[in-house]
């Protein structure tokens, strides 16, 4: 099988929930965020999905996560809502107990950011550019991609389900963690 965001991980063994050995492997995921703000800056909010990486749909963006974040970020621009959500599923991915992390994210400007390849000149987004690299630094192994929005629609929704339910008087945040 054929992975065109990450081809190192095609046919890699233990990447099969079928495989009795991947229970032994370092925990992993697959994370895709997403920033919302309705005018810039405007209402803001951030969702965040992860993927167990031992199972085969976990690069599928229409699976469901197995854990994820829906906060409402309040007056924000898109930039720091994009970041924060980086930021806080590597939080997230940190306390599931991740060694390896793989971001699909549909802002470039953050995965060149992270990569190193373009500088960070916003002041604003300096300190989120340090946290998620110094979490970053914590795992084993990680890589950051670049998708085209269509492919990023779970973040896109729990990003906007977050607005819409501050809005609407309920909770700032919901985390989902996976059951067990």
């Amino acid at each position: 099988m054929s992975d065109p965001f990450f081809p190192e991980l095609a046919g890699e063994p233990g990447k099969d929930a079928a495989d009795p050995d991947a229970r032994d492997r370092p925990r992993g995921f697959v994370i895709r965020t997403d920033g919302a703000a309705r005018g810039n800056p405007g209402p803001a909010s951030l969702g965040a999905a992860l993927f167990d990486l031992s199972r085969q749909d976990a690069r599928d963006d229409r699976a469901v996560p197995d854990a994820s974040i829906s906060d409402y970020l309040g007056v924000q621009t898109n930039n720091v809502a994009e970041y924060t959500g980086v930021v806080r599923a590597l939080e997230l991915a940190r306390e599931l107990g991740a060694r390896e992390v793989h971001l699909l994210l549909d802002s470039k400007l953050i995965v060149e950011q992270l990569a190193g390849r373009w500088r960070v000149k916003d002041a604003k987004l300096i300190p989120l550019w340090t946290a998620a690299r110094k979490t970053l630094a914590g795992f084993d192994r990680w890589s950051a991609a670049h998708v085209p929005r269509a492919l990023n629609t779970v973040a896109d929704q729990l990003a906007n389900e977050a607005i819409d339910r501050a809005q609407a008087g309920g909770p700032a945040s919901v985390v989902r963690r996976p059951d067990g």
